[in-house]
């Protein structure tokens, strides 16, 4: 074998020096003392006997002197070992290469490296160094385990005649600074000097092989498998072992194959199995083998319930989980455990029982880093941000813990979502002083964090200072565009993502090019990216991302189906998002809220009763599928949308008895929305002063607002507005709502009146802006817009269009124009609307007969509205048209919405 020193970088410290061994010669026994009273601390603390040691008489033969030196480590008692040996040198007895492996076993147990160099020292000035491979292979020992690869190398290079056990030391060694390659190239060499491995040295090669990246991790690791078949070495902490790399190397089946086959599993074997189970996402699967275990006769301890839990919290099954609690609490030693302790409250956060989480936590003594982040994590996962961030004040001030990566990706979003930590950024700081900003999770949380805050320029610098990114730091950067509206980025983004290529080793900054696999999107980024493509009605886009995910077998995930569902849907094909949902195997409640809610958009709202009926029926099989407080959001808006108001009022009053939902502060603005659109303004109006005290009423005028400017109730309006500029002053469209009721009404005074309290106030209108997609872009317009490289060519085809449409009984709705101008001035205006620009676009780029897909960030005015059903027909066009409420499907010359929006 090779110098591994060669291959390392440079050591803490040199190997003793002559210098270092003339201080320690035998005839200045004290120095050895001095020396080892001042640098170790160990020994300055109180041993486990009742007085202190005494010396012992120098009369005592050599030989007794080393026999209670190897008693005392035998029994664990290492101070009193190291303490006799320093006597027995004191006393001139000369240590053998029995006393040497006796002694620095207690120093490798007692971790004092300063304490192993100089017994080293000892060790070389009285020719054990080379003549006793023994006495080396526990130096190789004492060095790897206390902390020093280096100098296990040298030793390990300096042994003339290596045997099973020298090569075990160096190869466990090495795996325990995690230099996995060269553990392997290790067992390489032993397998060349024709020294055969034992059960030891195949437990390390293991380890070593499930270190690696997959592809070779396993098929080095199937060779060690069977060279373990071969060779007969299947003692059980061997199979422990094996099912151990299999369960890391992410094939969970190999593990439960190999466990089947051997008859004697201990109780590591079926801990590692059911963690190798809850490990690969095999939650079921893993409580079952906790249950086969319990009845094979074996007493679940720590290990075991730490493992299986994971389980209960990913699916989620609390009784289970509290069986396990309370199976825990009769065994007094587990639930003093940390570990037991994390993944219990684990459990009780993932189950959204925080407060019992909380109590877990009081109750452990030991609270180890993983026990306060598990608490911590809980506390933010479930938006218990106050008391996260108190709780890791406590953390750093009375525990005298200091936080870690763990830690920071779980406060870091809860700072940014909690109000009263107004300095958020210094979160950053912090993470900074503590040395972590170069952690990758601690960047991704970061990055979501200012993506939170709308600085999405901070985000995109991370991401592009990253060392290295994985999944997760793509779909966060994603995100972060989908959450300031930057779909385009967004959608950009993805394909860059799929162009690189992540290494093989996140640990490993040695592998080249061709050590690298291209990084593919997972059911996150579809669930984040596909969001964007509704958006943008960017159809072409998101039926690409679909058969991306048809390829790659996650398209009949639930979460990615039910996003693929809502992209449809509001990219206006509603019966391909019926036929996406009738393709998922297994729905949850919100692949039916995705399928309601977009029937509603479309105006299909008998058809969003009957899913609703269909989904009660499902219930009544599956007790995950029932309608909760967005069903009924999702049937108001459908029957809003639909002119159906008596069935709308039905659902509303019986909602609570037969359902079990309590109408909330949102179900009270639909159905104010549902009335009001009918014309029933008084109505609502009503309903608004009859909600529950205790309810945020903003929504509710909000609707009421909206209803007023459509059937210009003035008198309501105002009243409406007045309330709403009390609760919500910084929000443009009520103002914006009040100004064109009274333009609407001719009251221009009172308009400009809100206009420049508008402007006091500081508060901008949203720009109407709508889009449309064309090859691989989405082209953006704004109101008036002439920006874009046809905009002439846009605005001419307008007007001439205009004309054309005139001719055919078309009289442009002035009324629309929310300025005080001549009508030929407001006319013109009409032509300069956002979704007039984009339609002209869509005309005017594709072949005739093409169907165009608009959408809109704003609600479409009545004059876009007419214009679109003339253009429809003059053109034979269909348009689809989706505004902020709803869509509207134009054909020859008529709209799906009946004229009702």
């Amino acid at each position: 074998m090779s110098s591994y020193t060669q291959l390392l970088s440079p050591v803490s410290g040199p190997l003793p020096s002559s210098q270092t061994l003339s201080s320690l010669q035998i005839h200045q026994p004290t120095t050895l003392k001095r020396n080892t009273l001042k640098q170790s601390p160990i020994l300055n603390q109180p041993t486990t006997t009742t007085s202190p040691p005494k010396l012992i008489s120098q009369s005592r033969t050599p030989a007794s002197w080393i026999e209670t030196l190897r008693s005392q480590t035998r029994s664990n008692l290492f101070r009193e070992a190291i303490l006799t040996y320093i006597e027995m040198t004191l006393s001139g007895i000369v240590p053998d290469n029995f006393a040497f492996p006796a002694v620095l076993k207690a120093v490798t147990s007692l971790q004092d490296l300063n304490l192993g160099k100089q017994i080293h020292a000892h060790v070389v000035k009285f020719g054990y160094g080379s003549s006793s491979v023994t006495v080396a292979n526990t130096l190789v020992n004492v060095y790897g385990k206390c902390g020093d690869i280096g100098d296990a190398c040298k030793v390990f290079d300096g042994i003339i005649e290596r045997d099973q056990v020298s090569w075990n030391s160096m190869i466990a060694a090495l795996c325990r600074f995690e230099e996995w390659e060269l553990a392997l190239e290790a067992f390489r060499s032993m397998l060349l000097e024709n020294m055969e491995p034992s059960s030891f040295t195949l437990v390390s090669v293991a380890l070593a092989c499930s270190n690696l990246h997959k592809r070779d991790g396993l098929r080095l690791g199937k060779q060690v498998h069977a060279y373990s078949v071969r060779m007969s070495e299947c003692k059980t902490f061997t199979i422990n072992a094996l099912l151990a790399m299999y369960s890391k190397l992410g094939e969970a089946e190999y593990s439960r194959a190999l466990f089947e086959l051997y008859e004697d599993c201990d109780m590591v074997s079926w801990n590692t199995m059911i963690s190798s189970l809850s490990q690969n996402d095999q939650f079921m699967e893993a409580l079952e083998f906790f249950r086969l275990m319990v009845l094979a006769g074996f007493k679940p301890d720590g290990v075991t319930v730490a493992s299986v839990l994971p389980a209960c919290s990913h699916l989620e099954m609390l009784d289970t989980g509290k069986e396990i609690h309370a199976y825990a609490l009769r065994t007094n030693e587990l639930i003093e455990n940390s570990y037991v302790g994390s993944a219990l409250v684990d459990m009780y956060c993932n189950c959204r029982q925080v407060s019992s989480g909380r109590r877990v936590f009081n109750a452990v003594l030991e609270r180890k880093i993983a026990l306060w982040n598990a608490m911590i994590t809980g506390y933010a996962q479930n938006e218990y941000d106050k008391e996260a961030l108190n709780l890791f004040l406590e953390m750093c001030a009375a525990s005298g813990l200091s936080p870690n990566s763990t830690t920071m990706s779980s406060i870091v979003p809860a700072s940014v979502r909690c109000e009263a930590f107004s300095d958020k950024e210094s979160i950053h700081g912090y993470v900074i002083k503590r040395g972590l900003e170069k952690n990758r999770y601690v960047q991704n949380a970061l990055m979501d964090m200012y993506s939170r805050m709308g600085k999405t320029q901070i985000s995109e610098t991370i991401f592009n200072s990253m060392e290295v990114r994985d999944i997760v730091s793509w779909n966060t950067m994603i995100t972060g565009y989908v959450i300031c509206g930057r779909h385009g980025d967004a959608l950009n983004l993805i394909y860059d993502m799929q162009r690189v290529k992540e290494k093989k080793n996140m640990n490993d900054n040695a592998y080249d090019d061709e050590g690298r696999v291209p990084l593919k999107p997972n059911s996150i980024t579809f669930m984040t990216i596909l969001p964007g493509c509704a958006a943008l009605a960017a159809l072409a886009k998101g039926k690409e991302i679909h058969s991306y995910a048809i390829k790659h077998l996650l398209a009949f995930d639930v979460a990615v189906g039910s996003a693929l569902v809502d992209m449809y849907a509001k990219c206006g094909c509603i019966d391909l998002a019926r036929a996406v949902f009738n393709q998922i195997p297994i729905k949850n409640v919100i692949t039916w809220n995705v399928l309601i809610m977009a029937y509603g958009m479309h105006g299909r709202g008998e058809e969003a009763l009957e899913l609703f009926k269909n989904m009660v029926d499902e219930g009544c099989r599956n007790k995950e599928v029932r309608p909760n407080e967005v069903t009924f959001i999702a049937l108001f808006a459908a029957c809003s949308h639909s002119g159906m108001v008596d069935e709308g009022l039905n659902l509303f009053h019986k909602m609570k008895s037969d359902h079990g939902v309590e109408p909330a502060t949102d179900h009270y603005a639909c159905v104010v929305d549902l009335l009001g659109r009918a014309g029933n303004v008084e109505e609502a109006y009503q309903l608004v002063n009859t909600m529950p005290s205790e309810l945020d009423k903003a929504g509710a005028w909000s609707s009421l607002l909206g209803a007023c400017r459509i059937h210009q109730n003035v008198e309501i309006g105002e009243i409406a507005a007045n309330q709403l500029l009390e609760l919500e002053p910084s929000v443009a469209s009520h103002y914006v709502l009040l100004s064109n009721i009274y333009s609407s009404s001719g009251l221009w005074d009172k308009a400009m009146d809100v206009r420049r309290k508008m402007k006091e106030m500081g508060v901008k209108k949203e720009p109407g802006c709508s889009w449309i997609e064309f090859g691989d872009e989405v082209h953006k317009f704004l109101a008036g817009d002439l920006s874009h490289p046809q905009s002439e060519q846009l605005h001419e085809f307008l007007e001439t269009l205009s004309e054309k449409m005139k001719k055919e009984g078309y009289v442009p709705d002035t009324s629309c124009v929310l300025h005080n101008v001549d009508e030929e001035e407001k006319e013109t205006l009409l032509c300069g609307h956002s979704e007039k620009l984009a339609l002209a676009f869509g005309i005017l780029n594709t072949r005739p007969g093409t169907t165009i897909r608009v959408a809109k960030n704003l609600r479409v005015c009545n004059d876009c509205h007419m214009a679109s059903k003339y253009i429809s027909k003059i053109l034979d066009r269909e348009i689809i048209l989706r505004d902020v409420r709803r869509f509207h499907h134009f054909k020859n010359g008529t709209c799906s919405c009946g004229d009702y929006w």
